[in-house]
C-alpha cells in the first residue's frame, strides 16, 4: 500500500485547507489518491488525442485548459497561476534571481514606485503582469486584426471581462471562506494552515508525479514543466472541490440524522459526557467522498447511456472534475 499511495500526506493538507478536519482516515486520502490518479489519466488521454488533431505528438498547455474550458472560473484561475508563473520567471531573469513571488505581490499592490521599488521596475513588473495567456479559441484570435481590448481607464489598462469577473467571483469566496475558517485559530493553528497550503502534487516532485501517473506510458513525448506544473494546479482544484462537495454531503447526512432522531432544541444545545462529538468535528469518510464523485460526474454533461437503435450500452467517458 505504501508503494502505491504516495500522497496522503499531501492531500490530507489539501483537504484541511478546504474545510476537512486534521485528522482525515487514511481510507478517505487513498480513495482520493485514486480518483486523482484516474483523472490525470483521463486528462492526459485526451490531451494527447487533441494534440494528435493538430498534427503534434507534444501535448501543449492550450490541449489540457480545452477539457476545463466549460468551467470558465477554473480556466481563469489558471490562466492567472499561468501569468503570475511568467511573472516571477521575467522579474527573475531581470533581476538576477533576487524576486520572491511575495515581492511581486506587494509591488502590484503598492502600486508603480512602491516601497523598496524603483518606479522603473515596478512599471516593468507591471508590464509583465499585463500579459495574458490567450487560446486559441479566444474571440480576440478570430480575426486576422489585433481586435482593441475594451474598457481601458486613463492608465491604459483593459477593465476586466466577464470571464475575469465570474473569476474573481469564485476566488473571493474561497477567500470568504478561508477567512472565516482561520479567524479563530491561534497563532500555531495559522501557521499549520498556511504551511497547508503549499501542498502540491509536483513542486519539487516532478519526478515522482511522473512515476506515480505513469507519464511515459500515456504519451508519446515527456511533458515540458508547464504542463506538469498544469498537472500540479489541477490536482490540487480537483481534491479542493472533491473536498468542499464531500463536506456538503455529510452535512446533508448529518441533517437528515438529526431530523431522524427529533431532538429538541434544548438536547441540542447540551452536553454531555457520552454524546458523540460535534458535526462540524467528524472527519469525511470514504462514503462521502464516493458520493461527492457521483455527484460531480452527474453535473458534467454527459452522453446518453442507451442507443436509440440495435439495443446495448454507449461507453461514457469520466467527466474531468
Amino acid at each position: 500500500m505504501a508503494d502505491k499511495y504516495r500522497y496522503r500526506q499531501e492531500i490530507q493538507q489539501m483537504m484541511f485547507v478546504s474545510g476537512e478536519t486534521n485528522d482525515t482516515q487514511s481510507e478517505t486520502t487513498a480513495l482520493i489518491e485514486d480518483i486523482v490518479r484516474s483523472q490525470v489519466v483521463e486528462m492526459l488521454l485526451h490531451a494527447t488525442a487533441q494534440a494528435s488533431k493538430r498534427g503534434s505528438r507534444s501535448i501543449a498547455i492550450e490541449d489540457l485548459i480545452f477539457l476545463i474550458r466549460h468551467d470558465r472560473a477554473k480556466v481563469n484561475r489558471l490562466r492567472t497561476y499561468l501569468s503570475w508563473k511568467d511573472v516571477r520567471k521575467n522579474a527573475k531573469d531581470q533581476d538576477g534571481g533576487a524576486v520572491e513571488g511575495a515581492d511581486l505581490l506587494d509591488d502590484v499592490a503598492s502600486g508603480p514606485g512602491g516601497s523598496g521599488t524603483s518606479g522603473d521596475q515596478a512599471g516593468a513588473r507591471m508590464k509583465y503582469r499585463k500579459s495574458k495567456v490567450r487560446l486559441p479559441w479566444d474571440l480576440s484570435n478570430m480575426f486576422s486584426e489585433p481586435v482593441p481590448e475594451g474598457g481601458d481607464d486613463d492608465e491604459g489598462q483593459a477593465g476586466p471581462d466577464e470571464d475575469e469577473i465570474e473569476a474573481n467571483l469564485a476566488t473571493l469566496q474561497r477567500l470568504k471562506n478561508a477567512d472565516e475558517r482561520t479567524r479563530a485559530m491561534t497563532k500555531e493553528e495559522y501557521v499549520h494552515w498556511s504551511e497547508c497550503r503549499q501542498a502540491s502534487f509536483t513542486f519539487r516532485k516532478s519526478r515522482r508525479f511522473r512515476d506515480w501517473a505513469a507519464i511515459s506510458t500515456l504519451t508519446e513525448s515527456k511533458p515540458n514543466d508547464d504542463i506538469i506544473d498544469i498537472l500540479g494546479f489541477l490536482t490540487f482544484e480537483i481534491v479542493a472541490v472533491l473536498t468542499e462537495e464531500a463536506i456538503k454531503v455529510k452535512e446533508a447526512e448529518d441533517e437528515m440524522e438529526m431530523r431522524r432522531s427529533k431532538r429538541t432544541k434544548t438536547r441540542k444545545t447540551e452536553s454531555f459526557l457520552f454524546d458523540p462529538p460535534d458535526n462540524d468535528q467528524r472527519p469525511i469518510l470514504k462514503k462521502h467522498i464516493e458520493e461527492a464523485f457521483r455527484n460531480l460526474q452527474r453535473a458534467k454533461p454527459r452522453q446518453y447511456a442507451l442507443r436509440n437503435f440495435g439495443g446495448g450500452l454507449v461507453r461514457t467517458r469520466t467527466a474531468i472534475v
